[in-house]
C-alpha cells in the first residue's frame, strides 16, 4: 500500500468509514486532504469539540463508525471533554489527531497520549513503518469504546516503507453460564427487563416469554415501542413517570441488558426496590453498579438467546394494569412564562413523527426525555449525560443531521449550553441546508443555569453567577439563516405546522420555577451528603 502515512491512514479508514468530522490544522491537513480520495465525506466544523461530539452523535444515530480529526496541541485538548463523554458512554469512535513528533515533545506540545488515556481512550500512533497495520488495529479496538490514533508531526508526510497484511480477526469468546440467571427469572413474581443501547431483539422475545414489565434507559427510548405481550413502563430512573417508577420499584428480579446503570438510570440508587435481585449483562469485565447481584459477561444478544433456551418451558402473561404518566402541566407557570411540561406536551403533538431528538445537558433535559416520544432506538441522542457536560448540543446535532436520512432533526438545548456551543450553530444550519434536511431547534430559555439554581440557590448560594441575561436566540440564529420565532405562549408554536424544510428556531421563554423530578432527587442527595 504505497503512499504517505496520511494517505495510507485515509485509505484504510475508507474501508470502514464513510464520514469524518474535521477541523483542519497543521497536524491533520494532509490527512483531511486524503480523506475524500478514500471515499470519506468530510464535514467541517467550527470548534474541535464538535469533531468528537458530532462523530459520537453520528455513530449513535446511524450505528455506523465516524471519524473525528483535529490538529495537535490546543486542537487536541479542545476535544477532550467529548472524548471523555464518548469513553464513559462507550461509543465506538475514532479520533485521528496530529501528535508530537517521534523525537519528543516540543516546547508547545503536551502529553497527548497521557491525556487520551486519562479520558479513558485507547491510543495508537501511526508511523511510516506501520501505518496500515496500526490503523487497522485502531479500527478493531473501537468496539470497546473511543480510540485515538495519533499522526506524529514528523511522520504525516513520510512515504510508508512496508505493506502490512491485516491482523487476524479476534476469536469469539464463549458465552457465560446463564443457569443461575435463568433460575432467578423463572422464579420471579414481578420480573423487569431493562434495555440499554447494547440490547437487541432477543431481549424482546425474552421479555415476552417471562411476561415481564419492560423499561429502557433514556438513550434506548422506544426499544419496546409497538411490542405486544409486555407492559412498557418507559424510561427507568430519574426520567420515569410516577406510575412507571412505582412499577419498576416493585420488581423482584431485574434483568439489565446492554446498559451501564449510571445515576440517571438508577435515580441515584433509588430506582429498584430494596430487595430486588439485579442481573446485569454486559461486555465489560465486571458489574457497573453496587446493586448488581449477578453479572453475566458477554454480548447482550448472545446471553439473551442463551437465556431464552434455558427458559424454554416458561410462558407467562403480562401485567395488564396501565401506569400513570407524566403530569401535563399548565399553559403558563405562575410567573407568566411557559410551563415546560405543557410546552413539551404540545411540541410532542406538533413535531413531525419521523423525528430524531438530540439534546444538550442541563436541568431542561428532563422535558424532552419525558414528554417527546420517538419512533424507536437511536432516535433520542444524549451526548453529554455520561460526563455531565453541557455545551455539546449544537455540535452533537451536526452529527445527527448528517445521519438523519430523511428524518427531522430536533435539537433541544438550554440557553447556557446553547451559548457554550454556539460556534457550531453555523455548522448545523449548513449541514441541514447541504443535505436538504429539516431541523427544529428548541431553546429552553430560562435565563439561567437551571441545574445550579435548583441545587444551590435554594440552599443559600448567591445566584448571581447562575443567571444569564435573556439572550434572543431567535435573532441570533436568524442572522445565520434560520427561520426563527420567540415562543411565549403555546399558540406561538403553530408556526411548526408550516415548517417543511430548512431550520426553524423556537426560542421558548420558560419558567425556572418548574423543577424536574430528577433534580429534586439530586438536590436532596447533595443536601444529605453535605450534612454528613
Amino acid at each position: 500500500m504505497p503512499g504517505s502515512v496520511s494517505r495510507v491512514v485515509a485509505t484504510v479508514l475508507g474501508t470502514r468509514v464513510d464520514t469524518a468530522f474535521a477541523l483542519m490544522g497543521n497536524g491533520n491537513a494532509w490527512l483531511i486532504d486524503a480523506l475524500p480520495t478514500a471515499g470519506i465525506a468530510v464535514v467541517p466544523v467550527r470548534h474541535e469539540a464538535a469533531t468528537v461530539a458530532a462523530a459520537d452523535a453520528y455513530g449513535r444515530a446511524s450505528r455506523r463508525l465516524a471519524v473525528a480529526t483535529t490538529t495537535y496541541g490546543p486542537g487536541f485538548t479542545n476535544a477532550l471533554t467529548p472524548l471523555a463523554e464518548a469513553a464513559l458512554a462507550r461509543t465506538p469512535l475514532l479520533l485521528v489527531a496530529g501528535g508530537p513528533p517521534t523525537s519528543g515533545l516540543r516546547d508547545f506540545d503536551v502529553d497527548q497520549m497521557g491525556m487520551a488515556r486519562a479520558c479513558g481512550a485507547q491510543v495508537f500512533a501511526a508511523t511510516a513503518a506501520d501505518a496500515a497495520t496500526v490503523t487497522r488495529q485502531a479500527l478493531d479496538a473501537v468496539a470497546d469504546g473511543p480510540v485515538v490514533l495519533l499522526l506524529p508531526d514528523d511522520q504525516a508526510e513520510l512515504p510508508t516503507v512496508s505493506s502490512e497484511e491485516p491482523a487476524p480477526a479476534p476469536e469469539d469468546h464463549p458465552g457465560p453460564d446463564v443457569r443461575e440467571a435463568a433460575r432467578l427469572l423463572a422464579q420471579a413474581e414481578s420480573p423487569l427487563v431493562l434495555a440499554g443501547r447494547g440490547a437487541d431483539d432477543s431481549l424482546t422475545a425474552l421479555a415476552r416469554r417471562l411476561g415481564a414489565d419492560v423499561a429502557t434507559t433514556a438513550p434506548a427510548t422506544g426499544f419496546f415501542r409497538g411490542v405486544d405481550g409486555v407492559r412498557d413502563l418507559g424510561i427507568c430512573g430519574g426520567f420515569a413517570s410516577p406510575g412507571g417508577a412505582a412499577a419498576i420499584a416493585a420488581a423482584d428480579v431485574v434483568l439489565v441488558a446492554g446498559a451501564g446503570l449510571n445515576d440517571f438510570t438508577m435515580a441515584h440508587g433509588a430506582a429498584f426496590g430494596r430487595h430486588a435481585r439485579v442481573i446485569q449483562v454486559d461486555r465489560r469485565e465486571g458489574p457497573t453498579h453496587p446493586r448488581v447481584d449477578l453479572f453475566l459477561r458477554g454480548d447482550a444478544g448472545v446471553v439473551c438467546r442463551a437465556l431464552l433456551s434455558a427458559l424454554a418451558g416458561v410462558d407467562r402473561d403480562p401485567t395488564p394494569e396501565p401506569v400513570v404518566g407524566h403530569p401535563a402541566g399548565d399553559p403558563l407557570a405562575p410567573d407568566g412564562r411557559l410551563d415546560p411540561r405543557s410546552l413539551f406536551t404540545r411540541l410532542d403533538a406538533l413535531l413531525p413523527p419521523d423525528r430524531i431528538v438530540v439534546t444538550d445537558g442541563g436541568h431542561f433535559l428532563a422535558w424532552p426525555c419525558t414528554y417527546l416520544s420517538v419512533p424507536g432506538p437511536e432516535h433520542l441522542i444524549l451526548v453529554g449525560t455520561a460526563f455531565r457536560s453541557i455545551g455539546l448540543g449544537f455540535p452533537s446535532a451536526v452529527g445527527v443531521a448528517a445521519a438523519a436520512a430523511g428524518r427531522t432533526t430536533v435539537l433541544v438545548t438550554g440557553d447556557g449550553g446553547g451559548l457554550m456551543g454556539l460556534a457550531d450553530a453555523e455548522s448545523l444550519l449548513r449541514v441541514v441546508r447541504d443535505t436538504d434536511g429539516r431541523c427544529v431547534i428548541v431553546v429552553v430559555n430560562d435565563a439561567a443555569y437551571g441545574a445550579e439554581i435548583h441545587q444551590y440557590a435554594t440552599r443559600g448560594v448567591d445566584p448571581a453567577a447562575m443567571l444569564i441575561p435573556e439572550v434572543d436566540f431567535a435573532a441570533l440564529l436568524g442572522s445565520l439563516g434560520a427561520r426563527s420565532q420567540v415562543v411565549r405562549t403555546l399558540d406561538d408554536l403553530e408556526s411548526l405546522r408550516d415548517h417543511r424544510d430548512g431550520t426553524l428556531v423556537l426560542d421558548c421563554r420558560v419558567s425556572r420555577d418548574v423543577v424536574a423530578p430528577f433534580l429534586h432527587r439530586a438536590a436532596n442527595d447533595s443536601a444529605t451528603r453535605s450534612r454528613r
